[in-house]
Formats: C-alpha cells, structure tokens, sequence
C-alpha cells in the first residue's frame, strides 16, 4: 500500500506557550510524533488534544478521514469515541443522584423490575454502581454479540431480558471482567428515572451546556456528517474501510461522535470536578460525584499501593509515575480513542484515530505524558510497535497452522459429507444460526447479527472453520459439532482462532441446540 501523507492543520490560530515546561513536547514535536505514528502504524487519521490548566493548547488533525476519499482530517472531524461515552453515563446518573432521584446503591430491579441476572440473589443486590463497575461475575464481554459487529435485530426489551442466560464465571463483585451490556441498562435506568430518551438526556444535560455543539449521542443522531471519518481494519497488508460496529440500542455504552475540540471541554470538566464556564462558575454535577466517579471501586491489580489499578465509575484509575491517573480507551470496527487525565497537573490528552490499532493511540498518548512527567529517553512508537509486531507475528503463525492443516486435509482426504450437519441451531441469548448448503458450500448465517455470514470448510474430526465474508472482522473460528447416538449434529460451540480476536467476539460463551 502506498504511504500515507499527514496533512497538518493549523488550529484556532493558538500561539502554543510550551517553553514554560522545559521538558514539554512543544507543538511541532507533537506533529512529528504524530506524524510518525500514522506511517508506523498505518493509520490514515488522527485527532490530538492537549489541555493544561485549564487551556486547549494544541488541537489538530492529521492525516485524511477515509481513503475513499483523502479529505484532510482536522480538529473538527468527527470520529466514534466508543466506549469513552461510559464517564459521560456514569456522570449523568451522578446528576440524578445529585436531584436525589436515584442514590449509586438503588437496586436496578427498584428502576427496571424486569431486570435479572442468572443468580436469584445476584438479581435482587443489584445495584446502580453494580452496573458501572466491572464486577457482576459475568465473564469478559459476555453477551456482545447481541449488539456486535453490527447493527443487530436484537431490541434493548429484549437484550434485558436475555442477561438472565449468561452464566457468570465469578462470584459476584470479586472479579473485574469488563462488559458492555451492563452500561446499556445503565442507558435505561437514566431514561426510566428521568422521563427523557437517554440520548436526549446526554444531549441536553452535558453537550449543551458545555457548548459541545458538533457532538451527539450517536452518528445516526448528529445534523452534519461532512466531516466525519470512516473506521479501518487492517488486512492482509492493506487497509479496509469498515461500516458502524454498534447499533443504537448500544449508545449508553459507546455511541458518542465527538472531535477533539469538543472532548477537551467535556475533559476539562472533568479536571475541574464538574464546574465549567469562564470562571468556573457553574456546576454540571457536585463535587460529591466528581469524588465518587474517581474512587476507586473494583480493584484490577494491586499489591503495589503505588502503583494501583482499578475501576472507578466509567473511568479507569491508577497511579501513573507517582501521579493519580483517570483514563479510559474505546474501540469499535475500525476506530480505536483514548482519554487521560492527570488532576494534578490540570493536565488531559485526547487522541482519536480512524484505523484499530491501539498501539498507536498508546505511543502518542505515551509521549505527551512523558514530557509533563519529565521521562527521558523512552522511544513509545518504537517500544510499542515491536510489541505489536510480536503479536501479529504470534497470531499469524496460529492461523497460518490452521489453513495448512485445512490444505494439508482437503488433498489427502475423500470429499466430506456435511448433510448431517445441516439445520437451524439456536442460542438461548444469541438466537438462531442457520447452517446450511450454499452453492455447494457448507454455509453459516446468524440470524440476528447480519455479518456473521460465511462459508465452512471442514478442519478434523467434528470440527469446521468458519470463514467470514467481512474480512474485517479478523474472527474466523472453530464450529466444533456435537453428535447424537446415530451420528448427526445436535449442537456445536464455537471459538476464535486468533488471540488477537477482539473480545466482543464472545463466541465462548454460546451454546448452540439443534432446532427441533
């Protein structure tokens, strides 16, 4: 693939004031970081912000929104901040907790009586914090797929109801295992408390009043897409445009479009503990819940007291370098953000990009810290591109291994009967798949996630792989059959062949039954 050219623009026609941070990356060392970055990591756009005592001092877009079309990116394009919209849920519970119309410990059941886990007892000790913090015991990304990788035909009625069929793989409140479907109730219990659509809610009560105008709950919700980028998924060596990941019933977990301009307000609320305005005179929420949205309440490592990390409400917390840190990534087919804030210094950065790789946002980010931290002598793109590179180089040979045992299989083996492995199967959460014969091809189809289409070519024993026509997706996996007494299929399970499969591929945790 060609290189890709960074286009640099100059903002806000801001005078950038560095030279009282001695060790402080100045504008233009920012711009060749970024500019790095983008060739080292084949991202074609990138939005930066900084924000320091109180000021956005740098505020810039690199490189192009899309590679359909090459237009420049700039600090006003549009990209999916994913699930940075969790600090923006969890502050407007805050809000409702500061009406007094909710507390963090009402029980969920009290907001939405439908509401039920797979445990009785869980069920009934829900409580609003529950939702925000990581700890249900159900396991990483459990039930994703009901809202992942695309626009899924399942309603938000009905994701409600199926949490009641994910099994928990931990006690509840002993574990961090981070989930998304738990946010989206979160969405519901805002909307059922405040009488308004959660989307209305967001909107009315954090972008208008902090001026966030070109900001909305969701790309189907914003008034002007001219300049909004395109996700990319590397492939093979090139790079594939990808279309929306999350349909709306997700958006209380990571529906927002923002740019960087906008975030820095949002942000530096934040480092101001809810107040924003001119003087600061006004509040968005209290000091109370900025406190409650920072302290710490699942615990991810510890050991160390000066070096925690832990799950506050919507934020990740820790101790960066001695300073108390408050940070959180997102990511969806195609774009990958960062958020990260250090009180202390009144110091935020935003980085938002239009390609997957969260190594890259992770070495500008990286960068930046390290200069108000006085680091010296750390290469951050080069460390963590070799790390990247390792792990690539790791899962290609997992996968490479599979396709020649395929190859390897189909030349010394007879031609494979797959009639009895035909039929509609059935998930109690995911719904149905059809497996059928397409054009001579074993075929597979979920009903509810359009994208889960592909071909299945047999790979040993009662074990096919499913090879989907998104190539994007980089989640092929194994369909491994169970049979009954006269050798037919009655059922399979099925699991990712790459490690690097994004988690919200939550493939292990379905359970498909023959329909009958």
């Amino acid at each position: 693939m060609k290189t890709i050219k960074s286009f640099l623009v100059t903002t806000l026609g801001l005078a950038f004031a560095f030279n009282s941070y001695a060790q402080v990356l100045s504008s233009k060392q920012i711009d060749s970081v970024v500019e790095k970055t983008l060739t080292t990591f084949d991202v074609p756009g990138i939005s930066v912000a900084v924000i320091k005592d109180g000021k956005l001092i740098h505020a810039k877009g690199y490189g192009v929104r899309s590679i359909k079309t090459n237009l420049k990116t700039d600090e006003n394009t549009l990209f999916g901040v994913a699930s940075n919209t969790k600090a923006m849920t969890a502050a407007l519970l805050g809000m409702l907790v500061d009406e007094k119309k909710i507390t963090w410990d009402t029980k969920v059941t009290d907001v939405i009586p439908e509401f039920k886990m797979h445990d009785p007892y869980v069920t009934s000790e829900f409580t609003i914090r529950d939702l925000l913090t990581h700890r249900s015991g159900l396991g990483l990304g459990a039930g994703d797929l009901m809202i992942w990788p695309d626009s899924s035909t399942v309603t938000k009625s009905q994701l409600i109801h199926n949490l009641r069929y994910l099994k928990p793989v931990s006690s509840f409140r002993t574990k961090y295992d981070y989930d998304n479907l738990l946010y989206i109730v979160a969405g519901e219990v805002i909307a059922r408390v405040s009488g308004m659509s959660y989307d209305e809610f967001l909107e009315s009560r954090i972008f208008k009043p902090l001026n966030m105008s070109k900001t909305a709950a969701s790309w189907y919700r914003l008034k002007d897409k001219s300049n909004v980028i395109d996700g990319h998924a590397p492939y093979e060596g090139k790079l594939l445009p990808v279309g929306l990941s999350f349909g709306q019933i997700a958006n209380a977990a990571g529906g927002v479009y923002s740019n960087v301009v906008d975030m820095s307000k949002w942000v530096n609320c934040m480092i101001n503990g809810g107040k924003y305005g001119d003087n600061l005179e006004k509040t968005l929420f209290s000091p109370a819940v900025a406190r409650e949205l920072w302290t710490p309440q699942t615990l991810i490592a510890g050991g160390n007291p000066t070096a925690f990390s832990s799950y506050g409400l919507g934020w990740f917390l820790s101790s960066y370098n001695g300073k108390f840190q408050a940070t959180h990534t997102g990511g969806l087919s195609g774009i990958v953000t960062q958020v990260t804030i250090i009180p202390e210094l009144k110091l935020g950065i935003i980085v938002l990009t239009n390609q997957q790789s969260g190594a890259a946002f992770n070495a500008i980010t990286s960068s930046i810290r390290d200069g108000y931290l006085g680091i010296k002598g750390m290469d951050r793109i080069k460390a963590y591109n070799d790390n990247r590179l390792k792990n690539e180089k790791e899962a290609k040979e997992i996968t490479d291994k599979v396709w020649a045992d395929i190859a390897a299989t189909q030349k010394n083996a007879t031609k494979i009967d797959f009639s009895g492995y035909l039929g509609t199967y059935t998930d109690t959460w995911f719904g149905d798949v059809m497996i059928t014969n397409l054009n001579g091809k074993m075929h597979f189809q979920a009903k509810n996630s359009p994208k889960l289409r592909g071909d299945m070519t047999y790979y040993k024993g009662n074990t096919f792989i499913v090879k989907w026509y998104d190539r994007s997706l980089d989640a092929d996996a194994y369909v491994n059959f169970t049979l009954n007494n006269e050798g037919k299929a009655n059922g399979f399970k099925i699991a990712a062949i790459s490690p690097l499969t994004d988690f919200s591929f939550d493939f292990q945790d379905l359970d498909f039954q023959l329909r009958k």
